[in-house]
């Protein structure tokens, strides 16, 4: 029975586990994270999938420590694979698996190496994404290409809905290559890096609205960072206020970057003439509506740029 080592977590660690488990690996170690309690923690738990399937688990801080290299080793594995796990993994564990270790991504390498790439490609306008198995190197995701499944981002699809659209591509990437790779027949196509960028993790703090962008970048952005996401905020008239969901709304009466209320509904004016409805707003930690903005702020424009 062919052996693994499997280093994952998040939804799409869940999936990719209970594929390999399906397809009769002999999974022989489970390598995740602790959850983070100061994390909303909205996603599924490979160590709960793996324990009720009686596979050790463990949970170093630094998977690349000695003695966590040393347990590896110890279960002499052919293959090695990362599922969303979170931290890199160095040579001293990628050498150790014989027939080698194996990584899935979030998006269609080369495009959106590195971190929370289904946030970035919503940021920047994307219309597809998708998830990709490669060979693991000790540079971030730039090894050769094993499997690859794209999936669609619509105009309103926020990041968690692609994110289960990504989880699920990568469930059936890895059911569909598998026994190839077991084989030793799976392709392996080097990736052209010219054709992608890397990109960096995101904190809350990165997620302030720049009025100067034209409505759609400002809608991108708000549906990126939506819930369960830490939210699109700003600074209005000195209160904090998180656009969680926002449409285009059509052409604004003149190019400016305000916020006001028509017939009820708050409404974005656009630098760029374009406007957008704020369907879900929240003021100092309170979501409000169109009349209650009104109440807070009266029937003036608020300038924002």
């Amino acid at each position: 029975m062919t052996s693994a080592v499997v280093f994952a977590y998040h939804n799409v660690g869940v999936r990719c586990l209970e594929v390999l488990l399906a397809q009769g690996m002999d999974v022989r170690l489970v390598v995740t994270h602790r959850d983070n309690p100061v994390e909303s923690i909205w996603f599924g738990s490979v160590a709960v999938l793996a324990r009720a399937r009686g596979i050790e688990v463990i949970t170093p801080d630094d998977p690349n420590s000695p003695e966590v290299v040393a347990q590896v080793a110890e279960k002499a594995p052919d293959f090695l694979f990362s599922f969303y796990y979170r931290h890199m993994l160095k040579r001293s564990l990628l050498d150790i698996p014989r027939r080698g270790a194996y990584n899935m991504h979030g998006s269609l390498l080369p495009k959106y190496r590195g971190r929370v790439p289904i946030n970035w490609a919503i940021i920047n306008g994307e219309t597809e994404t998708g998830a990709t198995l490669h060979a693991m190197t000790e540079k971030p995701d730039n090894g050769a290409i094993v499997a690859q499944k794209a999936v669609p981002i619509g105009d309103e699809d926020t990041a968690q809905d692609v994110f289960e659209r990504v989880t699920e591509a990568a469930a059936e990437a890895l059911a569909a290559v598998l026994p190839s790779l077991v084989a030793g027949t799976a392709p392996h196509v080097p990736q052209d890096l010219s054709k992608g960028a890397y990109f960096s993790g995101r904190k809350p703090e990165d997620g302030r609205i720049d009025f100067s962008w034209p409505a759609r970048r400002i809608h991108d952005f708000v549906r990126a960072l939506t819930r369960p996401y830490p939210g699109a905020f700003a600074d209005i008239a000195g209160h904090r206020a998180v656009l969680w969901r926002t449409r285009p709304d059509g052409p604004a009466p003149s190019p400016a970057a305000c916020l006001y209320v028509v017939d009820s509904g708050v409404i974005l004016d656009c630098l760029d003439g374009q406007r957008l409805h704020v369907l879900d707003l929240e003021v100092d930690g309170k979501r409000i509506d169109g009349a209650e903005f009104q109440r807070a702020f009266g029937c003036r424009q608020i300038q924002l740029a």
